[in-house]
């Protein structure tokens, strides 16, 4: 978080230090303003480019038995820009090395990332049964299926397609 803070700085110096010299190219016709407008600039040039490959930089930090299966773009009223271009902000990864079959049961982990002011990862193990649909998380502490937690998924869902696919397939 400091090193996001730090780069932010950076940016705004970088981006105040054009707007002085564009100024002192036009023979000083600019503004004064121009310079803290660009410091400003590039500021918020730095953040929204943050968080706009937030999603990219967690997938490359996925290990190859990572495979990303779902993921969710927001848009929010204090970053207008969100409503012109959806900001991916919450994503789901199944842990093939997690994942076991016996018979048409599905056992695997599931990782929830979202993207708040600290990103938040919350793991989770389920339990799926590939003929009917059936998806139990599983309850943390004993590993014990959470009933009330049951649901069933679509059957174009790509959760069902990847834990529920044959080996090597």
């Amino acid at each position: 978080m400091i090193w996001h803070l730090v780069a932010a700085v950076f940016a705004a110096l970088a981006a105040a230090g054009i707007g002085l010299l564009l100024r002192k190219l036009s023979g000083n016709r600019l503004p004064k303003w121009i310079v803290p407008v660009m410091a400003g600039l590039g500021m918020l040039g730095y953040q929204i480019h943050v968080e706009y490959s937030w999603f990219d930089h967690k997938k490359a930090q996925l290990p190859a038995s990572a495979e990303v299966i779902d993921s969710a773009a927001g848009t929010e009223i204090w970053r207008p820009w969100t409503f012109a271009f959806p900001m991916t902000t919450r994503f789901s990864v199944l842990d093939r090395d997690s994942l076991s079959r016996s018979g048409d049961v599905a056992e695997f982990m599931l990782y929830h990332f979202e993207r708040r002011h600290t990103d938040l990862v919350i793991p989770q193990g389920y339990l799926l049964n590939c003929d009917n649909r059936e998806l139990v998380p599983l309850f943390k502490a004993n590993q014990r299926p959470d009933r009330e937690g049951l649901r069933t998924l679509r059957r174009d869902s790509t959760l069902l397609q990847r834990a529920c696919a044959e080996p090597g397939a």
